[in-house]
């Protein structure tokens, strides 16, 4: 019997159903590890990356920094950017005037000057050019003798295409005038490939080939 005073809890034995606890409130975090309800597993715990896998991320990082480096210093390096053909104006101002220069002198003769112009080739042509030069010339020097034939020649332009340290290459323009005793003057054009290289501190034509 139920005695007066006492406060005996209702429990299962009693056939009574104790009432839940207070709900958690809505945006509040569950601990991992804890159960979220009676009979519900516990909510799994994150994983932790191990320390190899780190160390391998810290290596592929480290290896994707080199080759971007080596690809930036590929393109710092490319032909396009050691050409100074683009960057140096006063010594593609330079190599541009050399070789006018001596076009000019080696390809303009007169019947009266050819010992001249053989002599300027000496000086102002080197390498194969020369070898040519020297070949050809003895047949221009008769023919110069025997039609009375002057020949005159000028760069009309010239570019350079490459120049990289004491190599440059070069794309020329001429103009030449050919004139016989007793004859009209003949004008022809010739556009001509030339290599040189700076000797000396002067640019002397090394290759010369035709177009």
């Amino acid at each position: 019997m139920k005695r007066s005073g006492d406060t005996t809890t209702p429990g299962p034995e009693d056939g009574t159903v104790a009432e839940p606890g207070p709900a958690p409130e809505p945006g509040t975090a569950m601990e991992p590890g804890t159960a979220t309800g009676p009979g519900q597993p516990a909510l799994p715990r994150p994983r932790r990356w191990p320390r190899a896998l780190a160390a391998v991320l810290a290596v592929a990082l480290l290896a994707t920094g080199g080759t971007l480096f080596a690809q930036g210093r590929q393109l710092r390096d490319t032909p396009a950017t050691s050409n100074h053909a683009l960057t140096d104006t006063a010594a593609t101002t330079r190599v541009v005037g050399d070789v006018s220069s001596a076009l000019g002198k080696v390809f303009s003769y007169s019947p009266q000057a050819t010992a001249a112009t053989k002599e300027s080739a000496k000086h102002l042509l080197g390498g194969k050019a020369l070898q040519q030069y020297a070949a050809l010339f003895g047949q221009v020097e008769k023919q110069a003798a025997d039609q009375r034939l002057t020949l005159t020649s000028q760069v009309v332009r010239a570019g350079v295409t490459r120049l990289s340290g004491s190599s440059a290459h070069l794309l020329v323009f001429l103009d030449q005038v050919y004139e016989r005793e007793g004859k009209a003057a003949t004008t022809a054009a010739a556009q001509l490939s030339v290599t040189a290289e700076l000797r000396g501190g002067h640019w002397r034509i090394v290759d010369i080939t035709s177009r």
